[in-house]
């Protein structure tokens, strides 16, 4: 009921054409992938370089356009709305891009060279490929969008498995998926990234706003955080998706802010009577900066 919803709300977007005198995908690409670090540049998803934007693809020597999940799987035709979505389309190196091709997603294989001397981070084999680890989590949340937006018209749908074939619509692999946008949740660039998007097409990726749907779609007996937020400059209140056990929550060894040095002084469980819920106290005042917490060690 949960993805029926997203789909409801995200679907129906603006949609622009691929390649035009007027505004098109790589405009808005141009914008969405820009480099914080200089406003000329685009970052390339799969290797992290840093190129020219306004040069796009120029004859081989620029960039393309990454179709994450692959235009073979359901839209292989520019018509295709699927094919101009722009919350799944990323900037690529060209030679990287080829490398990946239509394989599925994995972990495991072979290190890319970007060619055949530059280390990338990529791994491959002969049916998958798997990002650096930077943004295992950016590609996760563009392929749980596009099954979510598409899952009527062309009926995507995320499998379990790898070797999927040209000319069908479903990609894998959807427990791998599912662990990356766990580890590498949405950082500045890609919620920025969502926000740039939003202002061309008019509808967002709901798992970059709120990565937790993504198991409470297609894990929903995980054992998962469903929230964290400040509530006091020292206080922050973590939410599980089922009561946790109290001698491995109370243990303040289990939590660690991952952006600051700022550690938790003490631990309060069962906040508010509620057995899924704890409070954390800091030992120092907290900024108004994105932090991300991570749990470890904590059972149900």
């Amino acid at each position: 009921q949960l993805k029926s919803d997203l789909h409801t709300i995200i679907r129906g977007h603006t949609r622009y054409p691929y390649s035009s005198s007027s505004t098109d995908v790589w405009d808005i690409l141009t914008q969405a992938d820009k480099d914080p670090d200089n406003p000329n540049n685009v970052i390339l998803i799969y290797t992290g370089f840093s190129v020219n934007g306004p040069q796009e693809y120029n004859n081989g020597s620029g960039w393309n356009r990454e179709h994450v999940w692959a235009k073979s799987h359901g839209f292989p035709d520019k018509s295709d709305t699927a094919y101009t979505d722009c919350h799944h389309l990323h900037a690529a190196d060209i030679s990287t891009n080829s490398a990946r091709g239509n394989k599925d997603f994995d972990n495991g294989g072979t290190e890319y060279f970007d060619g055949g001397t530059v280390p990338t981070g990529c791994y491959y084999d002969s049916d998958s490929w798997e990002p650096r680890d930077a943004v295992k989590g950016d590609v996760a949340r563009s392929m749980l969008y596009m099954a979510t937006r598409y899952e009527t018209n062309y009926d995507l749908e995320l499998v379990d498995y790898t070797g999927t074939s040209s000319g069908s619509t479903v990609f894998g692999k959807e427990s791998t998926l599912l662990e990356w946008n766990r580890i590498d949740p949405p950082d500045n660039f890609e919620r920025r990234r969502n926000n740039v998007v939003y202002s061309y097409q008019h509808n967002r990726n709901p798992f970059i706003d709120h990565p937790e749907f993504a198991d409470r779609i297609y894990s929903p007996d995980a054992f998962e955080i469903e929230t964290a937020e400040s509530i006091y400059n020292t206080k922050i209140v973590v939410k599980f998706s089922k009561d946790v056990d109290a001698v491995s929550a109370a243990d303040v060894n289990n939590y660690q802010l991952t952006e600051s040095n700022i550690s938790i002084s003490s631990v309060e469980i069962s906040y508010q009577g509620d057995d899924s819920k704890v409070l954390l106290t800091t030992s120092n005042t907290l900024t108004d900066s994105m932090d991300i917490i991570r749990v470890s060690n904590i059972t149900s």
